[in-house]
């Protein structure tokens, strides 16, 4: 074969053994690789679901990280790590891709567990910096001198973590810290606030490097000053910057070597701005621009539809399922609908408008609307300063994330005794997206909070009947929690439905309680436990916390109580009222079903199953504690 053939000849993924064989690809074959990722990646996120575009928007940016360094000898941190798909497949798991997501296939999110190049374990937003520092100074310890470079959003850059670990990576010095900053001013819906338009004015300040970049070329051109000349201008960067900008970036003032903003999906940019990198004796900040979505038109038109989803078309992009609400629509049109008769109701979101379902109340009323960027720590104080001054704040939130408010929560919300609401979304277990978005933490959280109150509704009618409880009645800390998903399932009566609570008495020993979802699976079984003559009560709880003392004493009756929650049981509801049946002298069995460990990704049904909390598995302790009548 003739060179000029070798050079051009096209590199299957499955010819490649990787990382290795892709620092041996020129640059043609590069592009030709980027391009059949790309459409793996459509193909596989297609029948799988998960996150597409911001994947999408990374691929010639990861590639020249496993071009220019050496992973897992120099170490890559991705920030959240949902655009992390593509280091997957070039770390050796490309024949494990299309599992993705699917229970004992690959994480949809960095696993140390699953790949030495995978470093640390994230799915929240803007820890990859702290996470960096620390590496890094280890490595300084033990005296090795390879690179940590964190990879962080322009989304994630709005998180105050972000900025503790600039501040702590600038003042020390780490001279093996990069951080790479990829910028597509986009996090899950289109970024906001100072940050957001700071970054704006240095993308739009491109004339920098493209003059630098002129410059450079125009003197090496003459042959009697070039080379000199072009090394007098490298020592005099930060003065020849200052010129063209007025002022150093935030970035320098922080302590770090800027470099940027360069082209995210132009390798030959990327490599050589990396190497660079490299060379510097000094912690090092660049700035890469990427389109959210690259390469797949429905993605890049709608780069928020398509940062997380479930099975689609790829020919139009249309998900598989359409039309159909879930609990985040009628969350967010009930509360639109609430705000129309109270003005003092306000939205607050931290980057998900769309993925909470306030978009409805963002079109009819912007002024009460807050997106406040990836800062859960800054929604709930802010909701405290809105509920101080006379407003009624309602904080839409994933249940994952609002782990990172306690503090607030307790500090600034329950012990001024301020009357916020929490909208608990994807409350419970949520599936594919594994441990670190299981919302089964929220609840044990609150409980230890006191006077909070704690709402979990089973279906679209509780909801919005809690909702507006939670406004209208309710002061205090106020949580109203939610699945994933909608409640198509639901068939119990509809004398069920209420705010507070429903007992079902009859000639039984055993009593069944619940709430939320799973109270349709402890229902269903029940319903076919009775049919084999197995006669049980069932109470099922909506407002789950305070426990009311009749309850208790309703309890007390049986010979035995069995409690299934959809929740780690240590500090769930599940314990507190075992807890209190003990206080009261309960002498009977008392059973305890809960999701208490870190689920990995599954289906939402398959860990239902494994945690015991299906109807199946509730007829099957039925069958075990009970007897026939």
């Amino acid at each position: 074969m003739s060179m000029m053939n070798q050079e051009s000849k096209e590199y299957k993924l499955s010819e490649l053994t990787l990382p290795q064989d892709l620092k041996k690809l020129n640059f043609y074959q590069c592009r030709k690789l980027a391009k059949e990722i790309r459409a793996f990646m459509v193909r596989v996120i297609s029948k799988n679901g998960g996150h597409l575009a911001s994947n999408l928007g990374t691929v010639e940016l990861t590639m020249a990280l496993h071009r220019i360094f050496e992973s897992p000898k120099d170490k890559i941190i991705w920030d959240v790590g949902h655009q992390c798909y593509t280091h997957k497949i070039l770390t050796g798991r490309a024949d494990k891709f299309e599992t993705i997501r699917k229970e004992n296939g690959i994480s949809g999110f960095p696993k140390p567990d699953e790949s030495e190049h995978d470093v640390f374990i994230s799915g929240h937003s803007s820890t990859s910096i702290s996470v960096a520092c620390g590496i890094a100074e280890a490595m300084r310890l033990q005296s090795d001198n390879h690179k940590v470079i964190a990879i962080i959003g322009d989304g994630a850059l709005t998180g105050g973590l972000a900025f503790e670990g600039l501040n702590n990576g600038g003042k020390k010095k780490l001279k093996n810290l990069i951080v790479v900053l990829n910028d597509n001013n986009m996090s899950i819906s289109g970024n906001v606030g100072a940050v957001s338009g700071y970054l704006r004015s240095i993308r739009e300040s491109e004339r920098y490097v493209q003059k630098k970049q002129q410059l450079e070329k125009n003197l090496l051109s003459n042959a009697k000053i070039g080379m000199p000349a072009v090394k007098v201008l490298k020592k005099t960067k930060d003065s020849f910057k200052r010129v063209i900008f007025q002022q150093a970036t935030m970035f320098e003032q922080l302590g770090f070597v800027y470099l940027g903003p360069v082209d995210g999906h132009n390798l030959q940019e990327l490599e050589e701005v990396f190497k660079t990198a490299k060379r510097y004796d000094a912690p090092v900040f660049i700035h890469v621009k990427t389109v959210k979505g690259k390469g797949y038109l429905p993605a890049e038109q709608n780069p928020s539809q398509f940062h997380g989803v479930s099975k689609f078309d790829i020919i139009t992009g249309n998900p598989e399922v359409s039309g159909n609400d879930c609990y985040s629509d009628v969350f967010g049109k009930e509360l639109t609908a609430l705000a129309e008769q109270d003005t003092k109701i306000c939205a607050i979101t931290a980057a998900m408008t769309y993925g909470t379902g306030l978009q409805y109340f963002q079109e009819k009323f912007p002024e009460r609307f807050y997106d406040v960027g990836i800062a859960e720590q800054h929604a709930v104080t802010f909701s405290a300063g809105l509920a101080s001054a006379g407003m009624t704040p309602v904080f839409a939130v994933y249940s994952t994330f609002l782990q990172r408010a306690y503090d607030q929560l307790l500090h600034d919300v329950a012990i001024g005794k301020l009357h916020v609401v929490l909208a608990i979304d994807r409350a419970g277990i949520v599936g594919e997206d594994g441990e670190t978005h299981q919302g089964t933490f929220d609840v044990p959280m609150l409980t230890s909070i006191p006077e909070s109150v704690i709402y979990s509704p089973a279906c679209y009618e509780e909801l919005k009947l809690c909702l507006r409880r939670a406004i209208q009645k309710d002061t205090g800390l106020t949580a109203v929690r939610y699945p994933k998903g909608n409640d198509a399932n639901m068939n119990f009566p509809k004398e069920n439905i209420n705010t507070d609570y429903y007992f079902t008495k009859c000639d039984a020993s055993i009593l069944l309680i619940s709430y939320g979802r799973v109270f349709q699976a402890v229902w269903n079984a029940h319903c076919t436990c009775e049919k084999s003559g197995y006669k049980t009560s069932i109470l099922k709880l909506t407002r789950i916390f305070p426990i009311q003392e009749e309850l208790i004493e309703k309890a007390l009756n049986y010979k035995t109580v069995m409690f299934f929650e959809e929740s780690s049981g240590y500090g769930g509801i599940s314990t507190i009222f075992g807890s209190l049946l003990a206080q009261y002298g309960f002498q009977g069995q008392y059973v305890r079903i809960s999701a208490d460990s870190f689920l990995k990704h599954a289906s939402v049904s398959a860990l239902l199953e494994k945690s015991q909390l299906s109807a199946q598995a509730v007829c099957r302790y039925i069958y075990t504690y009970g007897s026939k009548n």
